[in-house]
């Protein structure tokens, strides 16, 4: 490496060692060759260079993801960082793809908001990877319990018990769940947390009046067609997007929202105010989540101790107009 920058090989110590005595374009240099030569640089000079983070986000069709990236990159800039955005799609880049791909580009740390982290049954191998690599990393929102990164969640149970619990108090007893994928830990939190309602309230909570779903409004749908055939006034959903679907499953049976059938959503992303009917939701505090995950990134890339803890942030519920009273006419 000094023979191709033309430098000594003292030199090219004191610039892996971060000892000052050298000019800053001999040290740009010295960091060119040691990437074009495909050597890994040491971890405090890791993102010196360009000072990237990379946000790794499962989609962007769901509004909720796009609202995160933009409070991320905004408080990563603040802090002199460039994001590096890594959107997956099906059949496309894979997580582990993308970790590998950063882990490449020399990036600084790595923020998740929402992949297999968040799924017992994934592959997890990447994430020890990064653990042995000592790369910073923050994860937003609810994981698998044997990662050692910080966490920044929104309270699935503080959310799920505001959502029924606004159901109740507008008489409806035979509420319905549209979920995540069983090993899904956001929607597992919120299916406990369910639970513990209904029996506190009395409200019935059958087998068949919870329904797993992935994260899309078709999705949404189907799952919602067969909460209605299992006689519910009211169903919660683990997204906007969900909602919506369970919206269009309700008009397709012949009921109108919320005379008929209430529908509470979760996220209150973008426009849900807009909807036919507006969307009664519980709104996940992104702004002071994605602050606070910025705050624990930037604090672990300057070697300062993190608490390892998971920071749980209060969700509000936004009452609109897809919800109200039980109808007392439908049949269970």
């Amino acid at each position: 490496m000094a023979r191709k920058v033309g430098v000594s090989e003292a030199t090219v110590s004191r610039v892996l060692n971060g000892k000052p005595g050298v000019s800053d374009q001999t040290r740009e240099a010295v960091l060119t060759a040691l990437d074009v030569l495909g050597y890994e640089r040491p971890t405090k000079l890791r993102g010196e260079r360009a000072r990237l983070v990379g946000l790794v986000l499962p989609e962007l069709q769901n509004p909720i993801f796009p609202a995160f990236a933009e409070v991320v990159g905004g408080a990563l800039a603040q802090q002199g960082f460039t994001p590096v955005l890594c959107t997956q799609t099906a059949g496309g880049v894979s997580e582990a793809d993308y970790v590998e791909l950063l882990l490449g580009q020399q990036v600084s740390g790595i923020v998740f908001a929402g992949g297999h982290y968040a799924q017992r049954d994934a592959t997890h191998d990447h994430y020890e990877r990064l653990t042995g690599r000592h790369l910073p990393v923050v994860l937003i929102n609810a994981s698998i319990e044997d990662l050692p990164f910080p966490r920044v969640s929104c309270d699935d149970e503080v959310a799920i018990e505001q959502a029924v619990g606004h159901l109740a108090s507008l008489g409806h007893t035979r509420v319905g769940l549209v979920l995540g994928p069983v090993d899904h830990v956001p929607s597992e939190r919120k299916l406990h947390a369910a639970r513990a309602v209904a029996q506190r309230l009395g409200l019935e909570l059958r087998d068949d009046q919870v329904v797993r779903s992935a994260y899309s409004l078709e999705s949404g749908q189907a799952a919602a067609t067969r909460l209605i055939k299992a006689g519910v006034t009211g169903i919660v959903c683990a997204s906007d997007p969900l909602a919506l679907g369970a919206i269009r499953a309700a008009r397709r049976a012949g009921l109108r929202v919320p005379d008929d059938i209430s529908v509470v959503g979760y996220d209150d992303s973008a426009f849900m105010n807009c909807t036919e009917p507006p969307l009664t939701t519980v709104r996940q505090p992104i702004e002071p989540m994605g602050r606070a995950a910025i705050d624990l990134l930037v604090n672990q890339i300057n070697g300062a101790s993190v608490p390892q803890e998971e920071l749980l942030f209060e969700p509000e519920l936004v009452v609109r107009g897809s919800t109200a009273p039980a109808p007392a006419s439908r049949p269970a």
